[in-house]
């Protein structure tokens, strides 16, 4: 199957770490099918992870949860994605990330508890 360019830059960008393109790229894909809610779970999962690596840890929490529904109705695999790994990884998020924090300064995200690292793949379909 060909996807959109902009597809597979996500890809290239998330397992770099670039969790801020990665909006940029799925909201680009979002805005043009906005029922799409597989597009918004995937961006709000890299927002989650952005928010979080810089100390907003409610909007890390908060877009976590709305990517862990979003992406519900399209397990297990969808536009050759494997979501069972992403649910891992957004439950393990979900344990880790406090609960009775809302946000430390940008000087002290170090002293926050490390996320897990997942790396996204393409597989055939």
């Amino acid at each position: 199957m060909d996807y959109p360019i902009e597809y597979y830059e996500f890809f290239v960008h998330f397992n770099e770490g670039d969790y801020y393109t990665c909006h940029d790229l799925l909201e680009e894909m979002w805005m043009t099918d906005k029922g799409n809610l597989f597009f918004k779970g995937l961006l709000q999962m890299s927002v989650a992870i952005y928010h979080y690596e810089y100390g907003n840890v409610k909007g890390a929490r908060l877009m976590m949860k709305a990517a862990h529904e979003y992406l519900q109705s399209y397990r297990p695999t969808h536009w050759g994605l494997n979501l069972e790994p992403i649910y891992v990884f957004i439950e393990q998020c979900f344990t880790i990330i406090p609960q009775h924090i809302d946000r430390v300064p940008y000087e002290e995200v170090g002293t926050l508890p490390l996320l897990p690292k997942i790396y996204l793949y393409l597989e055939d379909e």
